[in-house]
């Protein structure tokens, strides 16, 4: 199903959040939507009309707008920066006028209510205060009266509650001094445009502070240069990349970003690939390597045919799987944005509550009343609510991809903190999955190099990684291949085929035993081959042994310290392997794996995984992304580990870039300091309203004789968002790595 990008307008809290989400999910054809409060925006997925869901959402409200291109992100980020300098002015205005009257008020130089002169005076700055309210604070009201008119409160509607409130009870006072005692005869024109003034400072600063949130959608989008210098007809010359087609020529100079992804067809060199990959050390090429747009040539002249371009490229699908996961909610956002659906209507029934029982059993003047229920609309507005999880997972996946890790959704970020155990692949996870082969070991019908002729030519047309380690021995023998016919590759067990004439077999213990060939005389050399941690590789014509094959799978350098830091974390490790028993014991001690599962079909790698579930065990599996699919979506976190524009980013929920076990590591940590940072957020925006309401509500006042100055309600609301955002930016200084 197509997903498209939406820009969402008029968003002001959580509680929208769930408005909007009603809105989306009510148009035909929508299937799924994931609305993003911290960025604004909304991924929808299904076959739907956009001007219907473009009137759905205006309908509700709020606005909408189709992103479409980078260009379009472009001008949403301009727009946003224009509405920030919109904010500063709203504050300003609203600033001049709110706290001089604050000032002058605590000084005592403001005229009574009691004198004409006075109430005129008050009157003056009564129509200021409503034009500070009609230009600083006009959106909170216009939004307000959108949300009554669709039926639904939010964050405007408290807003506009609060400071109107306190306008029209000090304009009444103005005219009306005497129908209250001479205490309660004070107007709160200064609180209105204070808090309006704070309201707008505190959004000023959270749009400024979630721009820093997607840094690493803009450093991504960056790494691909505007033009490339494309050979046609002979001639070199600089296109832009839009214009660029399939299987053109094309130049990268030193120093140059490569741009697009293609195959090198003629020269060398070096390409850092730190940028999408984390890997430091640059990469070697040559003619038939793949190069990856977005990269950079660090030294040497080359040539490179475009494979693919436009969103196809490995740099465009990242950057849509880094925005989509960025959207996307973990439980524990989900969770957030429900409580802040019911939690607007509620903060006005304990408004109308705290006001209803200072009116009428505090003995005290109706200005306290009023007081309290302003201060309890105003500090309650839960910005900071809605803020907590998704500002904390744009943050976090970005920081992810900047190590080469790529998040398909908030679940799987969630997810990977919990894990206790890892499942482990062995070819390509645990060994570089380059086999090399070490020993040919002829039963006598046939010499070594007869033998290396026979096996070479039946494993030309297998796709099994440890035929490329004959094949490349052939290679270097100088050996020709012999005709094949009747090719058939049987999985798990290895091949069969048809050469001169006689039926020939090639592949594991399992094929031999199965076609009851013997293998009682060899047993010595299939022990040692697999203490040497090779696997053997049996030959064998009709029913007699040709002889085997030693191919060893070298380890990762890195293998054995990521493995350690696993246990450092307090996690078990489990390998599982279609290889040899002993040859997978073998290694799992070389690294330190606790327990092995081998000689396992693959597709019965699921199963397995199952089983581990089955004990209560939190399961994340580790392969290479497509013969592991299965197992890898059975997991409850399935990690496919892979380099460059072969990552299986479709398999897995976690995509790594680098080969190394240690990228694994890092994203459990990424994820721990993720989900951590959301509870800190989470924690600090609940514990702010349980505590703030009571208090706000005129808890203290019996005890202490203390009741909450609505402006400091005002600035606590607005301070609170930005202490979230600033607490969720944390995480872009955080670096994985130790002991997790």
């Amino acid at each position: 199903m197509p997903v498209k990008r939406f820009s969402i307008g008029g968003m002001s809290c959580a509680g929208c959040v769930a408005s909007v989400e009603k809105a989306l999910q009510a148009v035909m054809g929508v299937e799924s939507v994931a609305v993003n409060f911290a960025e604004h925006t909304a991924d929808i997925e299904g076959d739907f009309s956009v001007d219907g869901l473009i009137k759905s959402v205006q309908e509700a409200g709020y606005d909408a707008a189709l992103l479409e291109s980078e260009d379009d992100n472009a001008e949403k980020e301009v727009a946003e920066f224009e509405y920030y300098r919109v904010l500063v002015k709203r504050y300003v205005l609203a600033a001049l006028v709110g706290v001089p009257l604050f000032v002058l008020g605590l000084s005592g130089l403001l005229p009574e209510l009691t004198t004409t002169s006075g109430q005129l005076i008050w009157f003056i700055i009564g129509v200021i205060t409503a034009f500070v309210m009609w230009y600083s604070g006009g959106h909170f009201f216009s939004g307000a009266w959108k949300s009554f008119r669709h039926h639904n409160a939010n964050m405007d509607t408290l807003i506009a509650l609060g400071t109107g409130t306190a306008w029209l009870y000090s304009m009444v006072i103005v005219f009306f001094p005497g129908i209250v005692p001479s205490l309660a005869q004070h107007a709160y024109f200064e609180a209105a445009a204070i808090i309006i003034a704070l309201v707008n400072f505190g959004a000023a600063l959270e749009i400024k502070a979630r721009g820093k949130t997607s840094e690493a959608i803009k450093r991504l989008i960056g790494l691909q240069p505007k033009t490339a210098r494309v050979i046609r007809d002979g001639v070199e010359q600089d296109i832009e990349i839009a214009k660029v087609g399939l299987d053109e020529t094309i130049r990268v100079r030193p120093g140059e970003k490569i741009p697009l992804d293609g195959v090198v067809i003629d020269g060398q060199s070096s390409v850092d690939e730190s940028m999408l990959t984390g890997e430091p050390l640059p990469v070697s090429k040559k003619s038939g390597d793949k190069v990856i747009g977005g990269t950079l040539n660090t030294r040497g002249s080359f040539l490179f045919q475009t494979k693919k371009i436009g969103k196809d490229t490995a740099l465009a699908q990242i950057i849509e799987l880094v925005r989509k996961a960025q959207n996307s909610k973990p439980a524990i956002g989900r969770l957030a944005d429900k409580i802040s659906s019911y939690f607007v209507p509620t903060v006005m029934i304990i408004a109308v509550v705290a006001f209803l029982i200072w009116f009428n059993f505090s003995g005290l003047p109706v200005s306290y009343a009023v007081v309290a229920m302003m201060t309890v609309l105003i500090i309650a507005c839960p910005c900071a609510l809605g803020l907590a999880t998704p500002i904390s997972i744009m943050v976090g996946v970005g920081k992810a991809a900047e190590h080469g890790i790529l998040i398909r959704n908030g679940d799987a970020l969630q997810m990977a903190g919990k894990i206790d155990t890892i499942v482990l692949d062995k070819t390509g996870t645990v060994t570089l999955g380059k086999p090399e082969l070490l020993q040919i070991l002829p039963a006598g019908k046939l010499n070594s190099s007869e033998l290396l002729q026979l096996t070479s030519s039946l494993e030309a047309g297998s796709e099994h990684p440890l035929a490329q380690a004959v094949l490349e021995k052939a290679v270097a023998e100088g050996v020709e291949l012999l005709t094949v016919e009747n090719f058939e590759a049987i999985e798990g067990f290895g091949i069969k085929a048809k050469v001169k004439g006689d039926i020939v077999f090639l592949g594991n213990e399992k094929l031999m035993r199965r076609e009851n060939i013997a293998l009682s005389n060899w047993q010595q050399e299939i022990i040692d081959l697999t203490e040497q941690a090779q696997t053997p590789v049996f030959v064998a014509r009709e029913n007699e042994l040709l002889g085997l094959l030693g191919i060893a799978d070298p380890i990762k350098e890195d293998s054995k310290t990521a493995i350690q830091r696993f246990h450092q974390a307090g996690l078990k490790v489990v390998m599982l392997t279609g290889d040899h028993k002993r040859t997978a014991d073998v290694i799992a001690k070389q690294v330190g794996i606790d327990e092995v599962i081998a000689e396992v079909l693959p597709a019965d790698k699921q199963e397995k995984v199952i089983e581990l579930q089955q004990q209560g065990k939190i399961v994340a599996m580790v392969g290479d992304g497509i013969n592991d699919a299965p197992a890898l979506a059975q997991a409850d976190v399935g990690f496919a580990i892979g380099t460059g524009t072969d990552v299986a980013i479709e398999s897995a929920d976690i995509a790594l870039m680098r080969g190394s076990l240690n990228s694994v590591m890092d994203a459990i940590q990424i994820s721990n300091a993720t989900i951590k940072n959301i509870w800190q957020n989470l924690f600090g925006a609940f514990i702010y309203n349980t505590l703030g309401i009571p208090v706000a509500a005129g808890l203290l006042f019996p005890l202490v004789g203390v009741l909450l100055n609505p402006m400091i309600a005002g600035a606590a609301m607005a301070m609170s968002s930005v202490t979230v955002v600033s607490n969720a930016n944390r995480l872009r200084f955080f670096k994985p790595g130790g002991e997790g």
